[in-house]
């Protein structure tokens, strides 16, 4: 399955949204437009249905929920999150579910959120098969759990637990893949940026290990220069690395590990094993980051080819500033969501609804050409203009 729709009622930046999701989806918008913010909703379902997680636990990682409520919320201040779930194409969605929290009050309990409305709907029973609270079986304590992260509660529903849980948020940063042999890694920690990537490579069986790497050498062997071979190896102290070797003017080439690589080629690693390794949602942020323009054109067609050879279902949501990619000729105008701030929270719509930029489009202009610009700052060009007294 796929997130079809997603409804964000006073979360963070959001005050009231409702957009419709691809397979692949790319968010885009001005810096502090709540780009982060709308992917993290998704993570926050993800906190809520792991094994270690829980409500009262997602909303204690974001600071409680004064940093979670939108600014711009009025009477009502609870907090929403409403998402579709179902197969790409089907035009109705298999599972429904919906959530709805507030604040407990005030004292030590000020940082707890009891539950107004946590709802699910299933296809196969043509029904909703659960809408909290429960008139006389329901009370604060109850009310502070999600039926969501109870495997006593939600065996009807089971399948949305699974599929939160599935959901991959990776923003690798080089510096911490490798210091991944220090004592600061972590194993049992859930690992957004790259700490414990060798240490996950190790715990793979080795024909799976290789079959991603032959498929992932294809790829580095067009995207970096001279790279001839990256493999997985372990040093006398059974340390994983990864290795790779270098062609040039010597016959056997340069081996170099983990330690030596570029920034960009260490990110772009974590990224296509990303892409290979799982089967849910994949939450990318700014993949661009420290990589070659040419490189970042062809990301979007590489996504949907191995959209495309996986058996499985996935899909992939970007965020980004690049223009490089989104001037790819094989992203739709249903494919983009445009952030965009307004005094009462920012919007999302996607550049199939905006008219003033799939006009450009259907004109022969790319996204990039059309909404890169649109997504701008309307004082942008003052700043080169900027009287500067020092």
């Amino acid at each position: 399955m796929i997130i079809q729709r997603i409804q964000l009622f006073n979360w963070k930046n959001f005050h009231d949204v409702d957009v419709n999701l691809t397979e692949r989806c790319f968010i885009i918008g001005a810096n502090a437009a709540g780009k982060s913010n709308f992917i993290d909703a998704l993570r926050f379902l993800r906190d809520i249905a792991k094994q270690s997680g829980g409500l009262q636990e997602a909303v204690d990682l974001r600071g409680g929920i004064t940093k979670i409520r939108c600014l711009a919320a009025r009477n009502k201040t609870n907090i929403s999150i409403e998402v579709y779930l179902g197969e790409p194409g089907d035009k109705s969605p298999v599972w429904i579910y919906k959530l709805s929290f507030a604040h407990t009050g005030g004292g030590i309990r000020k940082n707890q959120v009891k539950i107004l409305e946590e709802r699910v709907y299933s296809r196969e029973k043509g029904q909703w098969i659960l809408d909290r609270p429960i008139q006389g079986s329901e009370d604060e304590e109850t009310l502070k759990f999600t039926y969501l992260e109870q495997v006593t509660a939600n065996k009807n529903f089971r399948d949305i637990q699974y599929f939160f849980q599935n959901i991959e948020y990776l923003n690798i940063i080089p510096q911490f893949v490798r210091e991944s042999y220090s004592a600061i890694s972590s194993s049992h920690k859930e690992d957004y940026y790259g700490r414990n990537f060798l240490e996950k490579l190790a715990t793979y069986n080795e024909t799976k290990r290789n079959a991603y790497f032959r498929k992932i050498n294809e790829f580095l062997k067009l995207a970096v220069p001279q790279l001839e071979e990256l493999k997985f190896v372990k040093d006398k102290m059974g340390v994983p690395h990864l290795e790779a070797r270098y062609v040039h003017w010597r016959a056997m080439g340069s081996k170099q590990q983990e330690a030596q690589f570029s920034d960009g080629t260490l990110r772009l690693i974590g990224f296509l094993f990303a892409l290979l390794d799982f089967n849910g949602v994949i939450l990318l942020e700014e993949p661009e980051i420290n990589l070659h323009a040419g490189i970042i054109t062809q990301l979007p067609e590489f996504i949907s080819r191995i959209q495309r050879i996986k058996k499985l279902s996935r899909q992939v949501i970007i965020t980004t500033h690049s223009y490089d990619m989104l001037a790819n000729s094989s992203i739709g105008t249903d494919e983009v969501l445009v952030l965009h701030n307004t005094p009462e929270g920012t919007t999302i719509k996607r550049i199939s609804d905006i008219q003033e930029i799939k006009a450009a489009v259907d004109a022969g202009f790319t996204i990039a050409e059309a909404a890169i610009p649109f997504t701008a700052p309307k004082t942008v060009k003052e700043m080169s203009q900027l009287k500067l007294d020092i």
